[in-house]
């Protein structure tokens, strides 16, 4: 038997709110800027102009940044660049 796969399921407000309280405001906000950038790695699609080049990289390094203190916190909250976003 092979296992479905996880699909995403939003979370009301409030219990976002929980969540983050419960977490220290610096892990939060890599957490946030990790996830916003992973999805603008995505518009990057194809044969890339220089500049399209330079802004993935930059968006590239600000994931990387954030997963130092995400990992630091917690291993498991790692944001990976290559995640599905639907």
């Amino acid at each position: 038997m092979t296992p479905s796969p996880l699909i995403p399921v939003p979370i009301p407000d409030r219990v976002a709110a929980l969540i983050g309280s419960c977490m220290p405001a610096h892990v939060l906000e890599a957490e946030i800027e990790a996830d916003s950038a992973a999805r603008e790695v995505h518009r990057f699609r194809g044969p890339l102009c220089p500049d399209d080049r330079a802004d993935r990289e930059h968006l590239l390094s600000v994931v990387a940044r954030a997963n130092k203190i995400l990992a630091a916190h917690h291993p498991l909250l790692m944001i990976r660049p290559n995640r599905a976003y639907g």
